[in-house]
Order: C-alpha cells, then sequence, then structure tokens
C-alpha cells in the first residue's frame, strides 16, 4: 500500500468518525490515489491537482472544479503528514455547480410508476417496488434511507417510520396516513408469503430475501419511468427516484402558499421531515421551482402594498 493510499484511508475514517458519508469523496479520491499510483507520483503538488482534476477534457468545468475541491481539502489532510505536499490555491479552476431542476411527479406519475412495477418479473419483486415508490412519494424519504429499514424501524402499529443515524448521523421520525400504513401492512403480508426465510431483517427484500442494492434499485427504478411513459420536458433532468423527495417538498410548499400560511415560519417544519442537515437546504425549493418562485414573489408584494397603503 502506497503512503498516499493509506494517507486516504485515515482520512476517510476521521471525516467519517465526525458523521460524513463521504460516497463521492471517497470514489473521487480513489481515483486520484489510483492516478497517482499509476503516473508513479508520490507527492501531491499543485501541477498533478489541476492535471487529474480536469479529467476527462470535455467534462463541464463546474465538475472540474468540483473534483479540485474535493481534492484540496485531501491534500489539507496530507501536508500535516508530508511538508513537500502542495495545496492547490483556491480560484485556479471556477465553476460552480449548477443543480438541475428537478423533475416534479404528479399524482397521476406515481400512480403510472406503481402501475409499471405489475410487469416486472416476479411477484416480490412488483409488491416491493409498489410499496416502496408508494413510501418514498408520500414521506419524502432518501432513496437509500428507504433500503436501510429495518422490520423495525417501520411501526405500523403507531404509524411511524423509524429513520435511524442518516445524513450526517441524524435520526427522525416520520408519521404515515392511515392509508400508507394500510398499504405498507399489505405489502408486508405479501413479502411474507413469498418469502417465509429471508436472509436479512430488511424491509424491503429483493427476491432472493436479501437487503436491496441501491444501484439495482436506481436501474430498476429508470426502466420503470421509461414503462410509465415519463419523459422530462425542455431544461428539465430526466425522472430520477430523488425526485420524489424534492416533488412532496414542493408540492407542501405550494400547498402552504396557496393556503395563505406563513411559509418562512413553518419551513424548519418541512427542513426536519425531510432531516436536511441545514434550513438553506429547504430554501433551496423556493428559487429552483417556477411556482413556487412566482408564488413566493406574490407574497412579497401583497406585504409591500400593504405596507404602504
Amino acid at each position: 500500500m502506497t503512503e498516499l493510499r493509506a494517507a486516504l484511508q485515515d482520512y476517510l475514517t476521521v471525516r467519517r468518525a465526525l458523521g460524513y458519508k463521504l460516497t463521492q469523496t471517497a470514489r473521487l479520491l480513489g481515483q486520484f490515489v489510483a492516478y497517482c499510483e499509476q503516473s508513479g507520483i508520490s507527492v501531491i503538488t499543485t501541477e498533478v491537482a489541476v492535471a487529474w482534476a480536469t479529467l476527462p477534457a470535455g467534462a463541464d468545468t463546474s465538475w472540474w472544479a468540483q473534483r479540485l475541491s474535493n481534492l484540496r481539502c485531501f491534500a489539507m489532510w496530507v501536508q500535516t503528514l508530508d511538508p513537500a505536499t502542495e495545496i492547490p490555491p483556491t480560484g485556479i479552476l471556477t465553476g460552480r455547480p449548477r443543480r438541475a431542476v428537478p423533475y416534479l411527479y404528479t399524482d397521476a406519475d406515481v400512480v403510472a410508476i406503481m402501475h409499471a412495477a405489475q410487469g416486472l418479473r416476479r411477484p416480490l419483486q412488483q409488491h416491493t417496488y409498489q410499496a416502496m415508490v408508494g413510501l418514498l412519494a408520500v414521506t419524502g424519504l432518501r432513496a437509500g434511507e428507504a433500503i436501510r429499514l429495518n422490520r423495525d424501524d417501520v411501526c405500523l402499529d403507531t404509524g411511524l417510520v423509524r429513520v435511524i443515524n442518516s445524513k450526517f448521523n441524524k435520526s427522525r421520525e416520520v408519521p404515515l396516513h392511515p392509508s400508507a400504513v394500510h398499504a405498507l401492512s399489505r405489502y408486508g403480508e405479501h413479502r411474507n408469503q413469498l418469502c417465509p426465510e429471508p436472509k436479512s431483517d430488511a424491509f424491503f427484500l429483493s427476491t432472493t430475501g436479501t437487503r436491496l442494492s441501491y444501484s439495482r434499485v436506481r436501474s430498476t427504478f429508470a426502466t420503470l419511468t421509461r414503462e410509465a411513459g415519463l419523459r422530462p420536458g425542455p431544461g428539465r433532468r430526466r425522472p430520477r427516484m430523488h425526485d420524489l423527495r424534492h416533488s412532496l417538498a414542493c408540492q407542501t410548499l405550494i400547498g402552504w402558499y396557496r393556503d395563505g400560511l406563513d411559509v418562512q415560519a413553518r419551513l424548519p417544519l418541512l427542513s426536519t421531515w425531510l432531516g436536511h442537515v441545514k434550513p438553506e437546504n429547504t430554501y433551496w425549493y423556493l428559487s429552483a421551482v417556477h411556482e413556487l418562485l412566482a408564488l413566493a414573489a406574490r407574497r412579497v408584494e401583497d406585504t409591500f402594498e400593504g405596507v404602504h397603503q
């Protein structure tokens, strides 16, 4: 094992102990270390960092800047071990990541996806994806949170889903509507009949009785959206699982505006529900969706007119 690879393992271990998941960071820095090993490089320099960060050549500059940002933090760590390490200065690569406008699902879209799940090959797979898509749509859980649910985390007697040690090791309880409790209860019955001896305590099971993998769930969901006939509009990204979460948040905010409620006062509630680490992550929806931005602007106009009447 090279010194850079050993330093990377220590770096990830310490940061994860502080609550960071670092899934993408670990992948990117692993690629950087492999790049250095293949090139016979043992010391991080600004030149090496920029050469790696600007790969591939045709990528968006915001992606280059993101790669270099991840590497810069790692270089700060390595410099404490090897003073010869150079920390790439800020401003070398410019470009801010642009968050694409999410695909906002309608109720009809969700029904279409769940209907498409009936065409999956195996009965347990059909029931699993119908139940999971329904749960994501009505709770705004992250897909990974749903996959990690154990049976004890879905408390149907009390109508709660317990999300344990999610992002930044935060936990929360998400209430369920009685209709969702009924649907999940029916899924549990089907699951137990079709897989009486599971290999995992996971609430959502694969056809082999194990916990679902994120990559398989993501690819299956993409297939279901195509089968359901969902297509992105101009300038919109393709439908993703994570957009079920965005859709719930946006529908909630739109409902509050239309009902004349104090949205600013209620935003922390939505932030807690979604498990956001920072409230500003929830504020993003106000500028990301045209209808929300229009409603917010109208609220400001009404307030301004009321003050000057």
